[in-house]
């Protein structure tokens, strides 16, 4: 019986945008160990990225607060889980609609989640208003997905 490596990290940081580009280092070398492909790296990243600044300038427009972004590896399963405690949203199906933005101002495209969902395999968001917001994404990595691509 093949044993089924489980890891898990937790980070937490001040939502400023400077710690973006932490999170998403953190993230891929703790991802490392599945020897995932560029392409995979590039994907978790980016969605990693949308998400963590949507908690910045969404959960907490931009006010003090913290992100939580947990990382869950299983075998060759990556869960991701980005947490706020900002303003929640009220209704998420909304918020996840193709150029839907609740900041124009900022010149957000309002594709965040869709980026989210297109790089990653799964994607669930719960939210509830006052309480914050947890984006929960899955991707199973270390696959020859390029060959799936080829068409």
């Amino acid at each position: 019986m093949e044993h089924k490596m489980k890891n898990e990290v937790t980070l937490e940081f001040d939502a400023v945008s400077a710690n973006e580009g932490f999170a998403r280092v953190a993230v891929a070398a703790f991802i490392t160990p599945l020897n995932p492909t560029i392409e995979e790296i590039a994907d978790v990243k980016t969605a990693l990225s949308e998400a963590v600044t949507n908690a910045i300038i969404h959960g907490y427009e931009e006010k003090e607060g913290k992100v939580t972004v947990r990382c869950v590896l299983e075998g060759d399963r990556l869960t991701v889980e980005v947490t706020d405690r900002g303003k929640g949203m009220e209704n998420v199906e909304q918020a996840m609609e193709p150029l839907f933005t609740t900041r124009p101002e900022l010149e957000r495209s309002g594709m965040g989640f869709a980026f989210m969902e297109a790089f990653m395999d799964e994607l669930e968001v719960e939210s509830a208003p006052g309480e914050g917001t947890t984006v929960r994404m899955r991707k199973k990595l270390g696959t020859d997905s390029y060959l799936s691509e080829e068409e």
